[in-house]
């Protein structure tokens, strides 16, 4: 069955014209949970998100990964009043995004959560949550408004505790890595704890994912698309819990 489910996601992203990210099939599989319309969308802005990412993992510079950033915040404010460069992310961001309401300059806010880990230094638990916030919470509440998510589903705190989780697994730093994942812990706990509308079960399904994330040690690997996992998501898109 799990095999199957997986086939049907994979049939999905080639439809939407995604590049299918195979080491995280469980991403694919609550894309695949929102609304048809929504999904294009909901694609876009995480493929944003990966590529700001991606800066800092092949940035060493902070000047270099400044200039960078300067480059996508530019981009994307860009799109609201001008047709987009010749960029994957940034077409899919100006056809489906944009055209529904969710401005560029708002995407481009992003940016400022990622610009937080190019400091010099120990993050220290006030960096982290303007990362989460920045990031996640605000990914997250642009994501419920395309995909029709609910008023009283916890996106923002979905989002905040799903960045710190990521995060958490990126960091070299244990002791900071340990930080980022204490904070997420809690909020992704409240996030899971309530039931989500329909729509917004994509958000919840990657809520759902963070936290079971964080019972994973930072030094294993995370078994994404487990058939425990599968099925715990499966539960999440039948129930809203």
């Amino acid at each position: 069955m799990v095999n199957e489910i997986r086939a049907g996601i994979f049939r999905t992203a080639s439809a939407m014209k995604l590049e299918v990210p195979a080491r995280d099939p469980e991403l694919l599989l609550a894309l695949h949970y929102a609304r048809r319309h929504a999904r294009r969308a909901l694609a876009a802005l995480f493929a944003l998100d990966g590529a700001l990412a991606q800066i800092l993992r092949t940035t060493r510079e902070p000047m270099v990964g400044q200039m960078r950033f300067t480059w996508w915040h530019e981009a994307l404010t860009t799109l609201d009043t001008a047709p987009p460069p010749a960029e994957p992310i940034l077409q899919g961001i100006a056809s489906d995004v944009v055209p529904q309401g969710i401005a560029g300059a708002r995407i481009a806010g992003m940016i400022d959560g990622w610009e937080e880990l190019l400091e010099a230094g120990p993050l220290d638990d006030d960096a982290l949550l303007r990362h989460a916030g920045a990031r996640g919470a605000s990914l997250f509440a642009m994501a419920g408004a395309l995909a029709g998510a609910g008023a009283r589903d916890p996106l923002e705190l979905a989002g905040a505790g799903w960045a710190l989780a990521d995060l958490a697994r990126h960091l070299s730093d244990p002791t900071v890595a340990a930080r980022a994942l204490a904070l997420a812990e809690p909020r992704l706990l409240a996030a899971t704890r309530l039931r989500w509308s329909r729509p917004g079960r994509a958000l919840g399904a990657l809520a759902q994912i963070a936290r079971m994330n964080c019972a994973v040690p930072l030094d294993q690997p995370v078994p994404a698309g487990a058939p425990g996992r599968v099925a715990r998501l499966l539960f999440h898109r039948v129930t809203g819990r």
